[in-house]
C-alpha cells in the first residue's frame, strides 16, 4: 500500500515485503512486552485513584496541587520507585539529569561516571568542556570516568577502583552519539554491584532517557537508586508537551525537589496551569508508543542490513532503548537519511535539514524532525554529527506503518546514492 501514496521502485517494495516477513517473530516479542507495561500502567492508574480532577491544573504558588502529586505517585508506582518528580517544568532531558546532580552532589563530592564519557550536553553540565558556568566542577565537585572496553562491556574492575571514594556511580544506560551498544538491565546491575562491592554506600544514577518500556522492568530494580528520563521521549508517549521525571530512593528524590525550586520549600510548590491532562494521557499511552518505536527500529535495522550497511542494534537484537545506529559510511548518505525522513514527516515535510552548529556539541549536526512536539524524540526523528564514522541515529516512530513508509523512503535515497 505504501506504494499507493510515495514513490517507491519496485525493488524497495519487494525488499520491504521481504522484511516484514523477517521481522514478524521479533515483532511479536515487542508486543508481549508492550502488553506487560501497558496493563502495569493501567494498575497504577486504578490504585492510584486517578479522577478527572487530577487533569485539571493550577496557577500561582501551586500549593496542594491533587494532579501534580497524584502523577509523582502514579510515576514512582510504574517505574517501581519509592518516589517520583513528574513535572512540566523540567525543560529538557539535560535539565532533569542537572537537577538530579545538582541534587545529591556537593562540594568534595566525586562523581564516576561508569560508562566513559557521557553524551555531549551533559560536558558543560559537568564542567569537562573547560566551560564556567556555574557547572559541578565550579561548585568543588570532582569528576572520573571509566571508559567502557572495546566490546562496550563495562571495566568492572576499573568501576571498583574509581568508585571506592565516589559520592555518584552514574551510568549512561542509551548510547548518546557514540558507536555502542545501550545497555542492558542486566549490564545496568553488574555495574551496581561492582560499585557497591567496594562502596555500599555510593548512590548508583542511571540515565534512562530513550529505555523506559524496552523491557518489562526499569532500572531501580537492578540496583539503581535514582533514575532521570525526558517526557518527550518513551515516558511522555508522544502526548506530553514538555516535562521529565526523577525517580527512585525517596530521600534523593526529597533532595532534588528542593534543586528543582527553592531549597525550604521543594516539591510543595510549582503550579501545573493546563499541562496536567496532556502528560496523564501520554503517560497511559506510553508502553504502546513505544513498542511502535521499537518495531520501527526493528524493521530500519534489517532493511539498512539487508542493503549492506552495518546497524546497532541488529535486527534479530534485544532493544534497551529506542534508538537504531546506522552507519551510512559518507557524509551524503547522512544527509540523505535525514532528509528523507524529513520528507515523510507530517509536519514540516517540505524543509530540507542542513549540518550546522548546536549548543552544547563540538561537531556541525544535522536533524530531521517533523515532530508536533519541537524535539520530541520518541516521534520519528533522525540525526547525526557529521563527523567520522558518520552514523546516523534514527529513533521513535508513534505509528509504525508512517514510520516504516519514512524509513523505506530513506533507505530508497541510500540506494540510489550507492548505484549512481
Amino acid at each position: 500500500m505504501i506504494e499507493k501514496f510515495f514513490d517507491v521502485k519496485p525493488r524497495l517494495m519487494q525488499l520491504d515485503r521481504e522484511v516484514m516477513d523477517q521481522c514478524k517473530p521479533y515483532f511479536e516479542r515487542i508486543d508481549e512486552i508492550s502488553q506487560y507495561n501497558q496493563l502495569k500502567v493501567l494498575r497504577a492508574f486504578i490504585d492510584n485513584n486517578i479522577s478527572a480532577q487530577h487533569l485539571t491544573g493550577t496557577t500561582g504558588y501551586g500549593y496542594d496541587d491533587k494532579g501534580r502529586d497524584g502523577l509523582d505517585r502514579l510515576f514512582a508506582d510504574i517505574m517501581g520507585a519509592e518516589d517520583a518528580l513528574c513535572r512540566h517544568n523540567f525543560v529538557s532531558g539535560t535539565h532533569t539529569l542537572t537537577i538530579a546532580l545538582f541534587g545529591v552532589l556537593r562540594t568534595g563530592d566525586l562523581m564516576v561516571c561508569a560508562t566513559g564519557t557521557p553524551y555531549d550536553t551533559l560536558h558543560g553540565v559537568i564542567g569537562i568542556d573547560g566551560s564556567h558556568y556555574g557547572n559541578l566542577m565550579d561548585y568543588g565537585v570532582k569528576y572520573d570516568q571509566v571508559p567502557l572496553l572495546e566490546n562496550s562491556e563495562p571495566d568492572l574492575e576499573g568501576i571498583k577502583a574509581k568508585c571506592k571514594d565516589a559520592k555518584v556511580c552514574y551510568i549512561q544506560r542509551s548510547r548518546g552519539y557514540a558507536k555502542r551498544k545501550a545497555l542492558s538491565l542486566e549490564t545496568i546491575k553488574k555495574i551496581s554491584d561492582a560499585a557497591k562491592s567496594v562502596n555500599p554506600d555510593i548512590i548508583v544514577m542511571v540515565d534512562n532517557c530513550y529505555g523506559e518500556y524496552t523491557q518489562t522492568e526499569e532500572p531501580l530494580a537492578y540496583g539503581a537508586d535514582l533514575i532521570m528520563g525526558s517526557l518527550i521521549k518513551n515516558p511522555g508517549g508522544g502526548i506530553a508537551p514538555t516535562g521529565g521525571y526523577i525517580a527512585g530512593r525517596a530521600d534523593l528524590v526529597e533532595m532534588c525537589g528542593h534543586r528543582l525550586t527553592a531549597p525550604g520549600t521543594g516539591r510543595e510548590i510549582g503550579c501545573t496551569m493546563d499541562v496536567l491532562r496532556e502528560m496523564y494521557l501520554g503517560v497511559y499511552h506510553a508502553p504502546m508508543i513505544t513498542a511502535n518505536a521499537l518495531k520501527a527500529g526493528i524493521y530500519a535495522s534489517c532493511i539498512y542490513e539487508r542493503l549492506g550497511f552495518e546497524t546497532e542494534p541488529r535486527y534479530m537484537e534485544d532493544r534497551n532503548d529506542i534508538v537504531t545506529s546506522i552507519c551510512a559510511q559518507t557524509p551524503e548518505n547522512v544527509i540523505a537519511i535525514c532528509r528523507a525522513i524529513q520528507s515523510a514527516s507530517p509536519v514540516d515535510a517540505y524543509a530540507a535539514p542542513e549540518p550546522g552548529d548546536m549548543p552544547g556539541y563540538d561537531s556541525q549536526i544535522i536533524m530531521a524532525a517533523g515532530a508536533f512536539t519541537m524535539g520530541s524524540s520518541i516521534e520519528l526523528s533522525c540525526d547525526a554529527p557529521l563527523r567520522e564514522p558518520y552514523i546516523a541515529y534514527m529513533q521513535g516512530g508513534t505509528s509504525f506503518e508512517a514510520t516504516r513508509a519514512a524509513i523505506l523512503l530513506s533507505a530508497q535515497k541510500v540506494y540510489d546514492n550507492m548505484n549512481k
